[in-house]
């Protein structure tokens, strides 16, 4: 009787922690909670009125559907590791003055592109589905590209890098990847 009663609580702790752990995910994948830093107010402001945002579909990506993994286990590492921006939110700010964040804005940016381009662009890829796309609405300019790109194996990233954000001074990712990228 014991074990069966050590088997419940146990049962009823474990759902315990998985419904707290999917709430704490779930409440820190908003876009609300992304942009409560204010440090992040200007990668907000950036975002804002580009394609990503707003668009003619009403199809629209926020901060988590580019930047953080969607399977479970690299989201959990993800968030795991963002735990650091606490410490350099409310410890040692390491970019909490627009001047700040500009000086770290390049550095930033490689990291994402580097992440990106290592994953095949999964984030990119998890909205932008290839067998869903329609390759006549494309522009010929477009098409060749996509088709050039394919041919070569590029990522998304390698040529959509500077579509949401603005592109920082320094090395892009024709001098960080090593070849010719082009904006979109």
């Amino acid at each position: 009787m014991l074990a069966i009663g050590l088997a419940a609580a146990l049962g009823i702790f474990s759902v315990s922690v998985g419904v707290a752990g999917a709430y704490v995910l779930a409440s820190t994948s908003t876009e609300e909670f992304c942009i409560g830093c204010h440090e992040m107010s200007y990668n907000f402001a950036e975002y804002k009125g580009t394609i990503h945002d707003v668009n003619r579909t009403g199809v629209r990506a926020i901060c988590t559907d580019c930047h953080v993994p969607h399977e479970p286990g690299p989201l959990i590492l993800a968030k795991i590791k963002a735990t650091k921006d606490l410490y350099y939110t409310y410890i040692s700010p390491s970019i909490d003055t627009k001047e700040k964040f500009e000086a770290k804005r390049a550095e930033m940016a490689q990291r994402v592109w580097r992440e990106m381009k290592a994953s095949d662009s999964h984030q990119c890829r998890s909205c932008h589905r290839e067998d869903k796309m329609s390759v006549e609405l494309q522009t010929p300019k477009a098409k060749v590209r996509h088709a050039k790109g394919k041919a070569e194996g590029k990522t998304c990233i390698e040529c959509h890098f500077a579509i949401a954000h603005k592109e920082p001074e320094g090395p892009g990712p024709a001098e960080l990847f090593g070849e010719a990228a082009a904006k979109p």
